[in-house]
C-alpha cells in the first residue's frame, strides 16, 4: 500500500466516499448485524483511507439513527487527525477565521475554542452544523458541501501542511 501525504481535503473525502461505495455490499452485511459492528467496519474503512493520505480519518455518528443512513456515509460527521500533538496553529487564528468567512459565507460565526493548557482552537458555527478546527485536526459536524470542501482544502494547504510562503498569496 502506497502512503502519500496529501494536502487536498477534497481528494481525501472523494477517496473515502469511493472506498465506502466500493464496499457497499460489505457495509450492508454489517448493517444487518448490529450498529456497533457497522460502526467498527465503517471506521476500519475510514482508517484505511486515511492511512493512504497520511492522516487518521474517522467517521462519527452523534445521532445514533444516522448509522442506518447509508447515503450520508462519508458526507458528514468526519474527523481528520493530522498531528495529535500539535497545540498551536502555524498561522494566526484571525487569518483562519477570516478565510472561513470568505469561503463559508458571512452567515457563519467563528469563535475561539479549546483555549486551555496552551492549546488553540476555533469553532465555526454554521446554520446546519459546526466545524471544529484544532492545530492538528478538524472535526466536521455538518454536511460536506462545496464551500466546506474549499475551506477544508485551504486548511490542509495552509494550516495542516503549510507552505513557507505567505498564506494569502
Amino acid at each position: 500500500m502506497k502512503t502519500s501525504k496529501t494536502n487536498s481535503f477534497s481528494e481525501l473525502i472523494k477517496d473515502l466516499q469511493t472506498n465506502l461505495h466500493d464496499n457497499l455490499d460489505l457495509i450492508s452485511s454489517f448493517a444487518n448485524k448490529s450498529p456497533s459492528s457497522l460502526f467498527k467496519k465503517l471506521n476500519e474503512l475510514a482508517l484505511l483511507t486515511g492511512s493512504r493520505h497520511g492522516v487518521r480519518l474517522q467517521m462519527h455518528f452523534p445521532d445514533p439513527q444516522k448509522i442506518q443512513d447509508v447515503e450520508s456515509f462519508g458526507t458528514e460527521n468526519i474527523g481528520i487527525v493530522v498531528d495529535s500533538l500539535r497545540k498551536k496553529f502555524p498561522v494566526p487564528r484571525e487569518d483562519i477565521k477570516r478565510k472561513a468567512f470568505e469561503l463559508l459565507g458571512a452567515d457563519i460565526r467563528a469563535q475561539d475554542a479549546y483555549m486551555y493548557e496552551g492549546k488553540e482552537g476555533i469553532r465555526i458555527l454554521k446554520e446546519n452544523g459546526t466545524i471544529e478546527i484544532l492545530p492538528g485536526s478538524i472535526l466536521i459536524w455538518c454536511k460536506l458541501d462545496e464551500r466546506v470542501k474549499d475551506f477544508g482544502d485551504w486548511l490542509m494547504q495552509h494550516v495542516y501542511y503549510p507552505p513557507a510562503a505567505d498564506i494569502f498569496s
